[in-house]
Protein backbone atom coordinates (compact mmCIF):
# COMPACT_ATOMS: atom_id res chain seq x y z
CA UNK A 1 0.00 0.00 0.00
CA UNK A 2 1.19 3.46 -0.76
CA UNK A 3 2.62 6.14 2.13
CA UNK A 4 0.39 8.97 1.71
CA UNK A 5 2.58 12.34 1.26
CA UNK A 6 0.80 14.43 4.10
CA UNK A 7 3.73 17.26 3.73
CA UNK A 8 2.22 20.74 3.50
CA UNK A 9 2.25 22.14 0.52
CA UNK A 10 2.49 26.41 1.06
CA UNK A 11 2.30 29.00 -1.29
CA UNK A 12 3.74 31.74 0.66
CA UNK A 13 7.23 32.62 2.50
CA UNK A 14 8.52 34.41 4.99
CA UNK A 15 10.52 37.58 3.40
CA UNK A 16 14.33 38.03 4.18
CA UNK A 17 15.26 40.71 5.95
CA UNK A 18 18.94 41.48 6.28
CA UNK A 19 20.27 44.28 9.10
CA UNK A 20 23.67 45.69 9.08
CA UNK A 21 25.74 47.07 5.89
CA UNK A 22 28.91 46.94 5.45
CA UNK A 23 31.85 49.10 3.94
CA UNK A 24 30.81 47.64 0.17
CA UNK A 25 27.71 48.54 0.69
CA UNK A 26 27.48 52.26 2.48
CA UNK A 27 28.21 51.15 6.06
CA UNK A 28 31.12 50.38 8.65
CA UNK A 29 29.44 46.87 10.01
CA UNK A 30 32.23 43.94 9.86
CA UNK A 31 29.10 41.64 9.49
CA UNK A 32 25.84 41.57 8.49
CA UNK A 33 22.73 39.36 9.71
CA UNK A 34 19.63 38.04 7.35
CA UNK A 35 17.09 36.82 8.90
CA UNK A 36 13.38 35.38 7.16
CA UNK A 37 12.97 33.35 3.98
CA UNK A 38 11.21 30.55 5.83
CA UNK A 39 9.15 28.17 3.18
CA UNK A 40 7.40 25.97 5.88
CA UNK A 41 6.51 26.56 9.41
CA UNK A 42 9.05 27.01 11.65
CA UNK A 43 11.98 23.61 11.72
CA UNK A 44 10.22 21.62 9.92
CA UNK A 45 12.81 21.07 7.42
CA UNK A 46 11.33 17.98 5.09
CA UNK A 47 8.20 20.57 3.96
CA UNK A 48 10.35 23.34 2.88
CA UNK A 49 13.42 25.54 3.23
CA UNK A 50 14.79 27.37 5.94
CA UNK A 51 17.82 29.62 4.78
CA UNK A 52 18.35 31.53 8.15
CA UNK A 53 18.32 30.19 11.03
CA UNK A 54 17.23 32.48 14.26
CA UNK A 55 19.68 34.66 15.43
CA UNK A 56 20.05 35.88 19.00
CA UNK A 57 20.39 39.69 19.97
CA UNK A 58 21.52 40.40 23.98
CA UNK A 59 20.18 43.49 25.09
CA UNK A 60 22.00 46.91 26.35
CA UNK A 61 20.59 50.23 27.48
CA UNK A 62 21.39 53.59 27.86
CA UNK A 63 21.38 54.00 31.93
CA UNK A 64 23.64 50.73 32.58
CA UNK A 65 20.83 48.47 33.17
CA UNK A 66 19.46 50.67 36.29
CA UNK A 67 15.72 49.07 36.09
CA UNK A 68 17.75 45.43 35.77
CA UNK A 69 17.62 42.61 37.97
CA UNK A 70 21.37 42.19 39.89
CA UNK A 71 21.56 38.63 38.32
CA UNK A 72 21.22 40.20 34.56
CA UNK A 73 23.79 43.01 35.72
CA UNK A 74 26.60 40.92 37.37
CA UNK A 75 27.65 38.96 34.20
CA UNK A 76 29.05 42.44 32.63
CA UNK A 77 30.88 43.57 35.69
CA UNK A 78 32.38 46.87 35.52
CA UNK A 79 31.75 46.70 31.45
CA UNK A 80 28.15 48.11 32.22
CA UNK A 81 29.29 51.29 33.65
CA UNK A 82 30.25 51.92 30.21
CA UNK A 83 28.40 51.50 26.67
CA UNK A 84 31.05 50.92 24.64
CA UNK A 85 32.82 48.57 27.06
CA UNK A 86 28.86 47.08 27.75
CA UNK A 87 28.99 46.37 24.01
CA UNK A 88 32.08 44.62 23.42
CA UNK A 89 31.36 42.07 26.33
CA UNK A 90 27.88 41.64 25.12
CA UNK A 91 29.56 40.38 21.68
CA UNK A 92 32.31 38.58 23.36
CA UNK A 93 29.09 36.46 25.16
CA UNK A 94 27.69 35.48 21.91
CA UNK A 95 25.38 37.62 20.43
CA UNK A 96 24.67 37.81 17.09
CA UNK A 97 23.85 41.62 17.31
CA UNK A 98 22.85 44.12 19.78
CA UNK A 99 19.85 45.64 20.43
CA UNK A 100 19.69 49.12 22.37
CA UNK A 101 16.93 50.56 24.58
CA UNK A 102 16.79 53.94 24.98
CA UNK A 103 15.23 52.96 28.39
CA UNK A 104 16.62 56.58 29.88
CA UNK A 105 15.60 59.06 27.47
CA UNK A 106 12.05 58.28 29.12
CA UNK A 107 11.12 61.77 31.31
CA UNK A 108 10.05 59.90 33.72
CA UNK A 109 13.39 58.13 34.35
CA UNK A 110 16.35 60.63 33.12
CA UNK A 111 14.75 62.74 30.09
CA UNK A 112 17.85 61.93 28.03
CA UNK A 113 17.88 64.17 25.41
CA UNK A 114 17.79 63.45 21.86
CA UNK A 115 21.55 64.64 21.03
CA UNK A 116 22.29 62.25 24.32
CA UNK A 117 20.65 59.59 22.53
CA UNK A 118 22.18 59.96 19.27
CA UNK A 119 25.61 60.01 20.62
CA UNK A 120 25.19 56.45 22.28
CA UNK A 121 24.16 55.17 19.16
CA UNK A 122 27.46 56.73 17.65
CA UNK A 123 29.62 55.34 20.62
CA UNK A 124 27.73 51.96 20.14
CA UNK A 125 28.40 51.64 16.28
CA UNK A 126 31.60 52.87 16.60
CA UNK A 127 32.80 50.14 19.62
CA UNK A 128 31.64 47.06 17.57
CA UNK A 129 31.15 45.55 14.31
CA UNK A 130 28.29 43.81 14.33
CA UNK A 131 24.31 44.77 13.22
CA UNK A 132 22.78 47.10 15.93
CA UNK A 133 18.31 47.35 16.79
CA UNK A 134 17.58 50.80 18.56
CA UNK A 135 14.29 50.30 20.29
CA UNK A 136 12.97 53.51 21.72
CA UNK A 137 11.84 54.41 25.37
CA UNK A 138 8.05 53.74 24.61
CA UNK A 139 6.58 56.54 24.62
CA UNK A 140 5.54 58.37 21.93
CA UNK A 141 6.19 61.90 21.88
CA UNK A 142 9.49 61.68 23.49
CA UNK A 143 10.43 59.17 20.57
CA UNK A 144 9.47 60.97 17.92
CA UNK A 145 11.67 63.33 18.86
CA UNK A 146 14.57 60.80 19.88
CA UNK A 147 14.64 58.23 17.13
CA UNK A 148 15.27 60.51 13.90
CA UNK A 149 18.29 61.91 15.84
CA UNK A 150 19.20 58.26 15.86
CA UNK A 151 18.46 57.59 12.64
CA UNK A 152 20.24 60.07 11.66
CA UNK A 153 23.20 60.04 13.49
CA UNK A 154 23.53 55.78 11.96
CA UNK A 155 22.63 56.82 8.51
CA UNK A 156 24.07 54.63 6.13
CA UNK A 157 24.19 51.15 8.68
CA UNK A 158 21.01 49.87 7.98
CA UNK A 159 20.07 49.55 12.17
CA UNK A 160 16.50 48.00 12.49
CA UNK A 161 14.97 50.74 14.55
CA UNK A 162 11.72 50.26 16.54
CA UNK A 163 8.88 50.70 17.60
CA UNK A 164 5.78 52.43 14.73
CA UNK A 165 2.51 51.40 16.27
CA UNK A 166 -1.14 51.47 14.83
CA UNK A 167 -1.27 55.39 16.24
CA UNK A 168 2.50 56.54 15.59
CA UNK A 169 3.70 55.74 12.92
CA UNK A 170 4.68 58.81 10.38
CA UNK A 171 7.78 60.15 12.02
CA UNK A 172 10.20 56.70 12.30
CA UNK A 173 9.19 55.71 9.55
CA UNK A 174 9.77 58.69 7.40
CA UNK A 175 12.96 59.44 9.70
CA UNK A 176 14.05 55.10 8.63
CA UNK A 177 13.42 55.73 4.90
CA UNK A 178 15.80 59.03 5.12
CA UNK A 179 18.83 56.99 6.82
CA UNK A 180 18.07 53.54 5.02
CA UNK A 181 17.35 51.75 8.11
CA UNK A 182 14.97 48.69 8.57
CA UNK A 183 11.71 49.02 10.53
CA UNK A 184 10.21 47.15 13.56
CA UNK A 185 6.49 47.39 12.97
CA UNK A 186 4.36 46.28 16.51
CA UNK A 187 1.08 45.39 17.36
CA UNK A 188 -1.09 44.57 20.70
CA UNK A 189 -1.44 40.75 19.64
CA UNK A 190 -4.11 41.30 16.90
CA UNK A 191 -3.54 39.85 13.45
CA UNK A 192 -5.53 42.27 11.93
CA UNK A 193 -3.60 45.24 13.75
CA UNK A 194 -0.33 43.91 12.33
CA UNK A 195 -1.71 43.65 8.98
CA UNK A 196 -2.38 47.38 9.69
CA UNK A 197 0.84 48.61 10.80
CA UNK A 198 2.30 47.23 7.49
CA UNK A 199 -0.46 48.97 5.38
CA UNK A 200 -0.03 52.18 7.14
CA UNK A 201 3.95 52.57 6.65
CA UNK A 202 3.84 50.70 3.14
CA UNK A 203 1.39 53.45 2.33
CA UNK A 204 3.96 56.15 2.83
CA UNK A 205 6.25 54.72 0.49
CA UNK A 206 8.24 52.17 3.00
CA UNK A 207 9.04 49.13 1.41
CA UNK A 208 7.28 45.21 2.79
CA UNK A 209 10.39 43.86 2.56
CA UNK A 210 12.10 46.25 5.05
CA UNK A 211 9.84 45.78 8.01
CA UNK A 212 10.32 43.11 10.86
CA UNK A 213 6.99 42.31 12.82
CA UNK A 214 6.63 42.71 16.65
CA UNK A 215 3.62 41.38 17.94
CA UNK A 216 4.24 41.80 21.68
CA UNK A 217 5.69 39.39 23.84
CA UNK A 218 4.78 37.05 26.78
CA UNK A 219 6.74 35.59 28.90
CA UNK A 220 6.28 31.71 30.29
CA UNK A 221 3.62 31.45 32.48
CA UNK A 222 2.36 35.22 31.32
CA UNK A 223 0.01 34.81 28.05
CA UNK A 224 2.52 32.26 26.61
CA UNK A 225 -0.27 30.25 24.74
CA UNK A 226 -1.89 33.12 23.27
CA UNK A 227 1.15 34.64 22.38
CA UNK A 228 1.99 31.38 20.32
CA UNK A 229 -1.14 31.09 18.70
CA UNK A 230 -1.72 34.42 17.48
CA UNK A 231 2.40 34.33 16.11
CA UNK A 232 1.32 30.58 14.77
CA UNK A 233 -1.50 31.97 13.23
CA UNK A 234 0.13 34.67 11.59
CA UNK A 235 3.05 32.45 9.88
CA UNK A 236 0.46 30.10 8.61
CA UNK A 237 -1.10 33.06 7.02
CA UNK A 238 2.79 34.00 5.93
CA UNK A 239 2.90 30.90 3.85
CA UNK A 240 -0.45 30.43 2.85
CA UNK A 241 0.42 33.71 0.53
CA UNK A 242 -0.92 36.66 2.93
CA UNK A 243 2.30 38.96 2.16
CA UNK A 244 0.64 41.53 5.12
CA UNK A 245 1.63 38.80 7.46
CA UNK A 246 5.39 37.99 5.72
CA UNK A 247 7.78 39.91 7.00
CA UNK A 248 9.79 37.86 9.91
CA UNK A 249 9.30 38.36 13.68
CA UNK A 250 11.38 39.77 17.04
CA UNK A 251 10.73 38.75 20.19
CA UNK A 252 11.53 40.84 23.11
CA UNK A 253 11.95 37.66 25.20
CA UNK A 254 14.44 39.15 27.65
CA UNK A 255 12.36 42.36 28.84
CA UNK A 256 9.98 40.04 29.63
CA UNK A 257 10.90 36.83 30.92
CA UNK A 258 12.34 39.20 33.74
CA UNK A 259 9.44 41.17 35.03
CA UNK A 260 7.89 37.49 36.19
CA UNK A 261 8.12 37.11 39.77
CA UNK A 262 9.62 33.65 39.32
CA UNK A 263 12.80 35.17 37.64
CA UNK A 264 13.08 38.12 40.10
CA UNK A 265 12.42 36.91 43.71
CA UNK A 266 14.95 36.52 45.94
CA UNK A 267 16.00 33.22 47.26
CA UNK A 268 14.58 34.28 50.91
CA UNK A 269 11.31 35.04 49.76
CA UNK A 270 10.98 31.84 47.47
CA UNK A 271 13.28 28.94 49.06
CA UNK A 272 11.93 26.43 47.50
CA UNK A 273 12.31 27.87 43.59
CA UNK A 274 15.99 27.35 43.76
CA UNK A 275 18.75 29.92 43.17
CA UNK A 276 17.48 33.37 41.62
CA UNK A 277 20.72 32.90 39.48
CA UNK A 278 19.45 29.98 37.84
CA UNK A 279 15.83 30.22 38.01
CA UNK A 280 15.63 33.69 36.02
CA UNK A 281 17.90 32.56 33.40
CA UNK A 282 15.94 29.15 32.97
CA UNK A 283 12.38 31.62 32.58
CA UNK A 284 14.05 33.12 29.83
CA UNK A 285 15.75 30.26 27.77
CA UNK A 286 12.67 28.59 28.30
CA UNK A 287 10.28 31.47 27.29
CA UNK A 288 12.99 31.69 23.94
CA UNK A 289 12.39 28.18 23.02
CA UNK A 290 8.88 28.60 23.14
CA UNK A 291 8.85 31.35 20.95
CA UNK A 292 11.35 30.19 18.19
CA UNK A 293 8.47 27.37 18.00
CA UNK A 294 6.08 29.76 17.01
CA UNK A 295 8.26 31.65 14.59
CA UNK A 296 10.53 34.28 15.64
CA UNK A 297 13.20 34.86 14.06
CA UNK A 298 15.44 37.34 16.38
CA UNK A 299 15.13 36.74 19.78
CA UNK A 300 16.10 39.43 22.47
CA UNK A 301 17.99 38.24 25.27
CA UNK A 302 19.06 40.08 28.43
CA UNK A 303 20.89 37.84 29.87
CA UNK A 304 23.65 36.10 28.69
CA UNK A 305 24.02 32.60 30.50
CA UNK A 306 20.45 32.15 28.58
CA UNK A 307 22.52 32.87 24.91
CA UNK A 308 24.22 29.33 24.90
CA UNK A 309 21.26 27.45 25.97
CA UNK A 310 18.77 28.94 23.40
CA UNK A 311 22.23 29.27 20.36
CA UNK A 312 22.04 25.29 21.72
CA UNK A 313 18.18 24.63 20.76
CA UNK A 314 18.83 26.41 17.84
CA UNK A 315 20.96 24.31 16.01
CA UNK A 316 19.95 21.24 17.40
CA UNK A 317 16.59 22.40 15.58
CA UNK A 318 17.97 23.76 12.62
CA UNK A 319 20.34 20.39 12.48
CA UNK A 320 17.27 17.49 13.07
Amino acid sequence: MAVPDVKEKWTGAVNEVTIGATEAEGGTRKSTITIGGEKSLPFLHAEGEMPNPPVIALEINDIAGEDWAETCRKPYGDAIGDVESWAKKAMELGADLLCLRLTGTHPDVKDISPDGAAATVKKILGAVGAPLIVWGCGMDEKDNVVLPKCTEAARGENCLFGTITEKNYRTLVAACMAGGHKLIGESPLDINIAKQVNILAVDMGFKLEDIVMFPTTGALGYGMEYVYSIQERMRVAALGGDKLLQPPIIMDVGAEAWRAKEARAADEDVPGWGPAAERGTAWEAATAVNLLLSGGDIIVLRHPDAVPVVREAINRLMAS
